[in-house]
């Protein structure tokens, strides 16, 4: 997964590279070493693990365009995974 900074040292990741037009204005892509030490120390709240780990919300919307009832099935019983690993405190 590629890893990137921003101006202020802040990570972001994406699962896919092609979505790099997305990220904040001047983010660098880092290795995984550089993006090991950017990463908080703090313990993560169920809310910070739940949304590393949620599938992309545009495999929701994908499917729902093409009306796939399957895709749209599969996110949500992603989604329900993430929820159940991660309950809240």
């Amino acid at each position: 997964m590629p890893h990137y900074k921003d101006l202020n040292n802040e990570l972001h990741w994406l699962d896919n590279a092609s979505f790099a037009h997305l990220l904040p204005s001047g983010c660098v892509e880092i290795t995984d070493a550089e993006a090991e030490a950017l990463r908080p120390t703090h313990e993560l709240t169920y809310a910070e693990k739940r949304a590393a780990e949620y599938p992309d919300y545009r495999d929701y919307l994908d499917g729902v365009v093409k009306g796939d009832q399957a895709q749209i099935d599969a996110y949500i019983a992603a989604c329900q995974a993430v929820k159940a690993k991660y309950p809240k405190e």
